[in-house]
């Protein structure tokens, strides 16, 4: 699963601070400098999580808050200079999903986002198939216990076959899923970052298979059939 996160501050360096944080994270990131301009992004695109400013020039924080509501109902983390009692009580009341306090550690901050997106997605914290282990979380892919270093788009697709398993997929669905309605592209693209995540993916390469005429698949039991025929050949 790919994450994509809008952050709302008129603090340049606060959002480069907590870009910067997120993108460790692999999470794409959308900036806005206050509610008005979040209102626009919101409409224009898929949002799945907000760290939301308060005290904002134009519209702040709360302000936007309520019309984002009216137009999607996003997991928000609010950030504010002020502690008082009285604002986090009028957030909690507008339904937001966190509230964090300037100044904040941002490593506090994502572990509060991973919260909130495992509480609002339901994401699993793991995959595991034999020794092919997806911290989902962390978007940390291991083999046999090492580290296999996936692209974000890599991982984004391999985590897209995974929440599709055994259902085949066409280029046109993986382009408009991974990739976005935006992305001006080709098949060619989804071709090669397939043949991309098959080479890092080793002995687990044959987990991804190609549906003649359709697209790709993500498939188990294929792994499982070829596995029993090289124990057969073997005897």
């Amino acid at each position: 699963m790919f994450v994509k996160i809008l952050i709302v501050d008129d603090e340049i360096l606060i959002r480069k601070v907590i870009k910067e944080y997120c993108i460790l994270e692999n999470y794409e990131v959308v900036e806005a400098e206050n509610g008005i301009d979040a209102i626009e992004k919101i409409k224009h695109d898929n949002i799945d999580l907000i760290v939301l400013d308060v005290m904002m020039p134009k519209l702040d924080g709360l302000s936007a808050f309520k019309e984002i509501k009216k137009i999607k109902n996003i997991p928000t983390i609010v950030l504010s200079a002020r502690s008082e009692e009285f604002d986090k009580l009028t957030g909690f009341e507008l339904g937001i999903d966190d509230y964090v306090t300037k100044p904040f550690s941002p490593k506090e901050l994502m572990a509060r986002i991973k919260a909130v997106l495992k509480r609002s997605k339901n994401i699993e914290d793991s995959y595991i198939y034999e020794d092919l282990k997806i911290d989902t979380l962390g978007r940390v892919v291991t083999i046999d216990n090492k580290e296999v270093k996936l692209t974000p788009k890599e991982y984004e697709l391999l985590n897209y076959f995974i929440e599709n398993k055994g259902i085949a997929l066409s280029r046109e669905q993986l382009l408009t899923k991974v990739w976005g309605y935006n992305f001006f592209g080709d098949d060619r693209t989804v071709d090669t970052h397939i043949k991309m995540l098959r080479n890092n993916l080793g002995k687990y390469r044959n987990l991804i298979v190609t549906v003649r005429g359709v697209g790709y698949k993500y498939n188990e039991e294929k792994r499982r059939s070829n596995d029993n025929f090289l124990c057969c050949r073997v005897r």
